[in-house]
Parts: structure tokens; C-alpha cells; sequence
């Protein structure tokens, strides 16, 4: 038997165990029933009263409430000249957005490789949460599968990338540089507060503010992509900003498209993710450490946040701590939202084997053979889904 076959069986395994465990699907919050107990039946229910309740819950209890959206100071400074790379048929740009605050000014510099084209060309943005120069190198010395900017642009997508730590530094320190205090006095934060993982999804979006200035880019077909705590932040930048038409979550787990109420023992929880990385969630979230089921939501409704645009979700066989059963799931049970909108979510009820996409429908998902990690595997198939989307025509 094949080490592929095993973690798949071992995956089946802990998904049949969790099902027998659940008296509604795993005993999540309903997805089409709003606040007031009455069904939601259509778009524009979802809309007008079922979606902002749901985003509500997240901005309360996950993510936290952000105390600025674009500011007015927000200005784009290109760093020197574009510089052609006719190796790869593109052009590559350099940005600052810069930003002041009543708590000093912030600086995210973009990395945009843009394919030489007659059209406005398509995007992928990566929310980088590893080193800078080891990751997204601008001068492509260092060429790192994580962001393979050769086969994006080779395939016709802009490759567009930047530095989480821009925004944000990833290490809780009271919330007294970054962003944050940017903007708001740590003295004044709260349990509602935003975290840092929403401080990254805001910096995505002032991404997006650039994107929509450059007449190189196709700024209605821009995907948001992030691995691990990436993951986590690309899925709250798609739910909080409805100009990226694709979100993907790469092995997000906990916290991202992981169902908190699915018992998969091996995955991490939210008293673990909130001890380790206290500073990612809004403080209110602690109260549910080992008390999910409690939670007023679950992450279904967080990727049914994104419809009727695409979704993407996608696990690796050999990383239990992203709960892979459980990433799936919230696939699977966020896709009536679609159906609200005449479109199908995803399609395909039973949990897939490694290396078999399921792109059929505005909901994707795929299981990589492998650890945790983005690769070039993931990357094609996001490609993939998008080509078969029509992003290109």
C-alpha cells in the first residue's frame, strides 16, 4: 500500500468518526437561517441581512474590528523605473504604498511581475508570510518554489507579491508598532479589537487599491492567495474586500478554513493557536479555547463569505495540524450560499483522494500529496481553476 493511499485512508478514517460524533453536519451554526430564526432563500437575503450578520460574528469574536479601511493619506510611490525581464515576456514593478496615521507612517513595498501582453492581464497576489529575500525575491536570484513567479507569468497571470511584516510584525508585542498603533493608541484597544491577521488582510487591500491603478492589470480577475497563517488572512481579506474575485487558502487550518467543531485530535485548536500566537485573533476570541463548540459561528460560514465569487481550499496529506477533513468540510458546507446564486459551489460530497482537484464548481479543493508547504503543484492547479473560470478569455 502506497504512503499516498494511507493518509488518504487515515483522512476518510477521522472524517467517518467525526460524522458519527455530529447530530446536524458536526453540529455547526446553519449557514441559511438568519439571526431571527427565518430561512434564507435568496440572494438578496443573503445579502441584506444574512451575510452582514455572519461577517458581524467574525469581526467579533475572531478577527476583530478594524479602526481604518483605505486612509486618505494612502499614495502609491513607484521604486525607480519597470524593469523588463524579456527572459519571461514581463515587466516587473516596484511599489511603496505609504501611509500616515496619528501614530506615525507605514510603508508596504510591492512586488509585481507583469507579463507583456495586448490585454490587461490577470493577477495572483500572494500574502507572503515567510522571508522577504529568501521568498519573493524582485531580482529573481533567489528563486523559491513558494512564489514561482517564472510558470505564473508563463502562463499568463501577473505574479504580485509582498511581505506580511510590512504591515504587521508576526510577534505579539502589546500592539505598539506595525499597523496597529498606526492607526489606534494601544491604550484604547479592546476584546473586539483587530488582530494582526486582520492587520495583513488590510494590507491586501491597500494592494488592491494599487492593482486597480495599473491599466497592465485586470483589476476584476485578481486572486488573494496565502499558506498557513497566509491562508488564514487571505480568507478574511476575500471576506472583507469583494474585489478579489478568487480567494485561496493554502493548509490554513485553525483559525482559517478548519471547522473548529470537527474533533480531529491530531489538528491544532484554538487554545493552542491562541497561546502560541496570541497577537493573530481579537482577544475575544480566547474565551472559546477548548469551549468550539460555543462559538456562535464556524468556518463554513466564513468561506460562504465569498459568494457568489470563486473560492479556492486546499490541504496537504501529510498535515494533520491543518485538519484537512476539517478544511474540506467548510468547502462542502459552505456551497448552499452558491446555490442561492444560481451557481454551484463545490462539487463533490466525499472527501478526495491526494492530487485529485475538484474545480468544478466557484468552490475548489484539492488534497497535495505532502507536507505543509505551497508548491508548484498548488500553484498550477489555482492556475488551473482560473483558466477553467475563464479568467484568460
Amino acid at each position: 500500500m502506497s504512503i499516498k493511499t494511507v493518509h488518504f485512508l487515515f483522512g476518510c478514517l477521522l472524517l467517518t468518526t467525526a460524522t458519527l460524533k455530529a447530530e446536524e453536519p458536526f453540529g455547526v451554526p446553519p449557514l441559511l437561517t438568519a439571526g431571527d430564526g427565518k430561512p434564507v432563500t435568496t440572494a438578496e437575503q443573503w445579502e441584506q441581512t444574512r451575510r452582514p450578520e455572519i461577517l458581524d460574528l467574525f469581526q467579533k469574536h475572531v478577527y476583530g474590528r478594524r479602526v481604518v479601511e483605505r486612509p486618505e493619506s494612502l499614495r502609491f510611490v513607484p521604486a525607480g523605473a519597470g524593469k523588463p525581464f524579456p527572459e519571461m515576456k514581463a515587466t516587473r514593478k516596484l511599489i511603496d504604498i505609504r501611509y500616515e496615521g496619528p501614530g506615525g507612517s507605514g510603508s508596504i513595498r510591492v512586488n509585481a511581475f507583469i507579463p507583456v501582453q495586448e490585454k490587461p492581464a490577470p493577477a495572483f497576489l500572494l500574502i507572503c508570510n515567510r522571508p522577504a529575500a529568501e521568498n519573493i525575491d524582485p531580482e529573481r536570484k533567489v528563486k523559491s518554489p513558494f512564489w514561482p513567479v517564472e510558470e505564473i507569468v508563463g502562463r499568463g497571470y501577473a505574479a504580485i507579491a509582498f511581505f506580511n511584516g510590512d504591515v504587521a510584525p508576526d510577534r505579539y508585542n502589546g500592539f505598539t508598532n506595525g499597523v496597529h498603533a498606526i492607526f489606534q493608541e494601544p491604550s484604547k484597544r479592546n476584546g473586539e479589537s483587530w488582530g494582526t491577521l486582520s492587520a495583513w488582510a488590510w494590507g491586501a487591500s491597500r494592494v488592491m487599491d494599487w492593482i486597480e491603478t495599473e491599466p497592465t492589470l485586470d483589476k476584476h480577475h485578481v486572486a488573494v492567495i496565502g499558506h498557513s497563517r497566509g491562508g488564514k488572512t487571505a480568507l478574511w481579506c476575500g471576506a472583507t474586500d469583494p474585489r478579489f474575485a478568487l480567494t485561496i487558502s493554502n493548509d490554513s487550518g485553525c483559525g482559517g478554513a478548519k471547522l473548529n467543531r470537527l474533533d480531529l485530535p491530531k489538528s491544532e485548536s484554538i487554545a493552542r493557536i491562541t497561546k502560541t500566537f496570541p497577537h493573530w485573533f481579537c482577544t475575544n476570541f480566547n474565551a472559546f479555547a477548548g469551549r468550539e463548540k460555543e462559538l456562535p459561528l464556524d468556518m463554513h460560514q466564513l468561506v460562504a463569505l465569498m459568494a457568489p465569487r470563486l473560492v479556492y481550499i486546499a490541504s496537504a496529506s501529510k498535515d494533520d495540524w491543518a485538519g484537512q477533513p476539517g478544511e474540506f468540510q467548510s468547502a462542502r458546507l459552505a456551497s448552499p450560499a452558491w446555490a442561492l446564486y444560481g451557481k454551484k459551489g463545490l462539487v463533490g460530497t466525499t472527501f478526495p483522494p491526494p492530487d485529485t482537484p475538484l474545480q468544478e464548481g466557484c468552490v475548489g479543493y484539492h488534497l497535495r500529496s505532502g507536507i505543509h508547504n505551497l508548491t508548484p503543484y498548488d500553484w498550477n492547479r489555482y492556475m488551473d481553476f482560473t483558466d477553467r473560470h475563464g479568467w484568460k478569455r
